[in-house]
């Protein structure tokens, strides 16, 4: 699921990386709302609250905004550039690598969160997430080719629609109809992102700080077969 990239994975497992990483990114973008009331996955969101609060003159609110887009992009830019750096080293299992810097810099914040004062503990949280959903999306966009994307659902509930409408039109015989495969693929992300949300919710109340570390354990549960599989595929 994490050595594979391009066109050399198959529909199935890029189902697998859909669901699994959607639930958690799902989970974890809730468990930033519930905390601070903002949403570390959003950018979309986040940017027109920035104009918002921009065109209010309410620059407090603006700056939060505003450093929520930069830490998401942040975790984009630092997950490109160890990609690349792995690729430059033919290391296959770079991909698996940049899931478990996720799942242990995931933890560390879980941590954190203990020690930290009530009147930081949410602003602090919605950034880290933000910074590590930021970096979970780099690098499931580079391995896939963009066809996967776990940490929203907009394009890909357009792409349902559109093919929606050319299944109506296929039946009116005016359209071959919608590539299946794809409309698969994307109802499965988007219902694990809503899923995944339900139950970061749920577990946020319960279980406060330690739904992150959970969350970071499932990481490195995925991250850690991938970085064996690499290697067996390096060994001589």
């Amino acid at each position: 699921m994490l050595v594979h990239e391009g066109h050399t994975r198959s529909l199935r497992i890029d189902q697998r990386l859909a669901w699994s990483f959607a639930g958690i990114a799902g989970a974890l973008n809730a468990a930033g709302f519930c905390a601070f009331g903002s949403f570390s996955s959003n950018m979309t969101g986040n940017v027109s609250a920035l104009a918002d609060h921009l065109g209010l003159g309410e620059l407090a609110l603006a700056i939060q905004a505003l450093a929520l887009v930069f830490t998401f992009m942040a975790g984009a830019l630092c997950a490109t550039l160890l990609i690349s750096a792995g690729r430059h080293r033919r290391l296959r299992g770079i991909y698996a690598y940049s899931v478990l810097a996720e799942a242990v810099l995931l933890a560390s914040l879980g941590l954190l969160g203990a020690w930290l004062p009530p009147a930081m503990h949410g602003a602090i949280l919605v950034l880290g997430l933000s910074f590590l959903l930021g970096l979970q999306n780099a690098t499931v966009t580079q391995i896939t080719d963009a066809r996967v994307r776990t940490t929203h659902v907009t394009g890909m509930v357009t792409d349902l629609g559109i093919g929606l409408a050319h299944l109506l039109a296929r039946r009116g015989g005016v359209h071959p109809g919608p590539d299946a495969g794809k409309m698969q693929l994307y109802g499965v992300t988007v219902a694990a992102f809503l899923a995944g949300g339900v139950v970061g919710v749920v577990a946020w109340r319960l279980l406060g700080n330690t739904l992150l570390l959970v969350a970071a354990g499932l990481l490195a549960l995925m991250a850690l077969p991938g970085i064996r599989s690499a290697r067996r595929l390096t060994s001589p």
